[in-house]
């Protein structure tokens, strides 16, 4: 079976895209989920690249799942945790106490959770190059 990390990867890239159009047009929890997404996804390439297969959608355990020669920091674990915050809270009314999504997520959430998906993605691309 072929190794597909590179169209995760790609995949990622473009879910990161779509954090930014969503951020543009004031959908912030939208740009948080697929800020999210890009994440998952890009660590989920670095995981496929090792030979390994990643199971479940938190960011944060995918990273420290990562073979031991693969030097994650702590950092970019806890920026992967913020992340991790946005996969269910970002997309469903049931993920605060009131309130729609939408009317919990401003222009400063996206903007972190977008700078942290692509600090991720850029950790995973120094990793497979």
């Amino acid at each position: 079976m072929a190794n597909r990390d590179r169209d995760w990867l790609r995949q990622a890239s473009r879910d990161l895209d779509q954090a930014e159009d969503s951020a543009r047009a004031e959908r912030h929890e939208w740009a948080c989920f697929a800020a999210q997404q890009a994440a998952e996804k890009a660590v989920k390439a670095l995981h496929l690249n090792h030979n390994q297969e990643a199971w479940g959608h938190v960011v944060a355990k995918l990273l420290r799942e990562l073979p031991e020669d693969v030097a994650c920091s702590p950092e970019l674990i806890e920026k992967a945790h913020v992340l991790d915050g946005y996969y269910v809270a970002a997309r469903y009314a049931n993920g605060h106490a009131e309130g729609a999504p939408f009317e919990h997520y401003g222009r400063l959430q996206s903007t972190e959770a977008i700078r942290y998906a692509r600090e991720i993605a850029a950790f995973v691309r120094s990793q497979m190059a």
